[in-house]
């Protein structure tokens, strides 16, 4: 579709009467994703698909590796994360190497190929009041590049209350300072080093807020730069999500002085900075010559 390509909020002007979108410059025909940074896609994964990522978090869940987490207090429900399970979880390889997911990603983002970059599951159990507060992937990861999507997949339905929400057009920068979720600590950087997330509440008009309903099938696909936050879950509810991060043509390696999330150790000496993620870790998933790899 045609695209503006360049949603900065100094090319959006609200006269109180109508909007103006001003320097045209880039524009062009591109893929929606480009100008928002996020993206629903209802009922593109069939029940059996569903059934795969069900059993596969399940599973995490009852196993869970050295990397996992709880992203809330004691006295809250509770929120569970963990990451890198593919391999070794049979379910959780076959959702991801089957499943459209990845050629999904390689349409959102125009490339040639999609490899794998992690997994991450995030359950949030019934009465857990934890937010997810407002950051993006981007920082935190060994990654460079533009041609990227992450994926978040829940296997319950998801109330617009709990669901993953996201700022318009923050794919477009600039980074904002990392913390984390639970105790709001800047652990990858010192304080001052990038700039603090602003207040989008303030200010409603500038910062376009963007969620869905969901429910088993649907999912969000968006920018690993893009701010994104999620409520907490009321009542009987509970919100299992797997996450699936792809990386397209132009995503290469990027060492850090700071330690990663997830963390890779020991792959500074195994690829060299500004190299393709080609690497057992990061498996190819589609290629536009032969479709999904598993099925060739």
């Amino acid at each position: 579709v045609a695209c503006h390509c360049d949603p900065l909020c100094e090319n959006l002007l609200d006269t109180g009467e109508r909007m103006w979108i001003i320097d045209w410059e880039y524009s062009g025909m591109n893929d929606p994703m480009w100008d928002l940074g996020d993206l629903s896609v209802e009922g593109a994964f069939t029940p059996e698909q569903v059934g795969w990522a069900t059993e596969a978090i399940d599973e995490n869940l009852s196993a869970l590796s050295p990397r996992a987490k709880r992203a809330s207090a004691d006295g809250d429900g509770a929120f569970i994360e963990d990451f890198c399970n593919w391999n070794r979880l049979p379910a959780m390889e076959r959702f991801i190497k089957e499943s459209p997911g990845a050629e999904i990603a390689a349409q959102l983002t125009g490339s040639d190929t999609i490899r794998l970059y992690h997994d991450h599951v995030l359950v949030k159990e019934p009465g857990t009041k934890q937010h997810t507060p407002w950051h993006q992937d981007q920082p935190y990861y060994n990654v460079d590049g533009v041609q990227n999507a992450s994926m978040w997949f829940p296997v319950d339905p998801v109330a617009r209350s709990a669901t993953l929400e996201f700022i318009a057009g923050s794919h477009r920068g600039p980074w904002y300072m990392p913390r984390t979720f639970l105790d709001d600590e800047a652990k990858w950087f010192p304080d001052g080093a990038l700039a603090e997330l602003p207040d989008f509440s303030a200010e409603p008009e500038r910062w376009r807020v963007l969620g869905w309903e969901l429910e088993p099938g649907d999912a969000v696909f968006f920018n690993m730069l893009t701010v994104h936050g999620a409520g907490g879950v009321s009542g009987v509810n509970r919100r299992r999500v797997l996450s699936v991060r792809f990386l397209g043509d132009d995503m290469a390696h990027a060492p850090r002085r700071w330690t990663t999330s997830p963390p890779f150790d020991g792959l500074d000496a195994e690829i060299p900075d500004g190299a393709p993620m080609d690497h057992p870790l990061f498996p190819m998933l589609w290629t536009r010559a032969d479709g999904l790899v598993a099925k060739a």
